[in-house]
C-alpha cells in the first residue's frame, strides 16, 4: 500500500524559512510523481509545487515560485519542501500527495486536479 507521511510543520516568523518532508512508500520503482498542497482555512485546496522522482522534473504555483523549492531524495524515498521568504499568507495546511507517473504527465496536471494517495497534513503557521 502507498503511504505518505508529511513532517516538518511549525511556526515561523514572516520572513523565514521551514522545510517540510515527505515520506513516501508503497510505490513500484520511482515512476511516481509528488506533490505539495496546501489548505488554508476558508479557502480551496492549492497545489503548491510537484516532482517527478524519476526524472526531476518539478513545477510550482505562481504563489512560491522564486521562494519554496521542491527536491527528492531517491535513495531514502524522500521529498523535501524548502519554503523561504514565508508571507503570512502561506498559513496553511500542507498535505504530501502521490500518484504512479509511468508516463511522464504534465505536473501542472497534478497540480489543477490532485493525485490519487494523500498522507495526513503538517500545519504551517507565519506570523506576521
Amino acid at each position: 500500500d502507498v503511504q505518505l507521511q508529511a513532517s516538518g510543520g511549525g511556526l515561523v516568523q514572516t520572513g523565514g524559512s521551514l522545510r517540510l518532508s515527505c515520506a513516501a512508500s508503497g510505490f513500484t520503482g520511482d515512476d511516481y510523481a509528488i506533490g505539495w498542497f496546501r489548505q488554508a482555512p476558508g479557502k480551496e485546496r492549492e497545489g503548491v509545487s510537484c516532482i517527478s522522482v524519476s526524472a526531476g522534473r518539478t513545477d510550482y504555483a505562481d504563489s512560491v515560485k522564486g521562494r519554496f523549492t521542491i527536491s527528492s531524495d531517491n535513495a531514502k524515498n524522500m521529498v523535501y519542501l524548502e519554503m523561504n521568504s514565508l508571507k503570512p499568507e502561506d498559513t496553511a495546511v500542507y498535505y504530501c500527495a502521490g500518484d504512479p507517473d509511468p508516463l511522464g504527465s504534465p505536473l501542472s496536471w497534478f497540480l489543477q486536479y490532485g493525485m490519487d494517495y494523500w498522507g495526513k497534513g503538517t500545519q504551517v503557521t507565519v506570523s506576521s
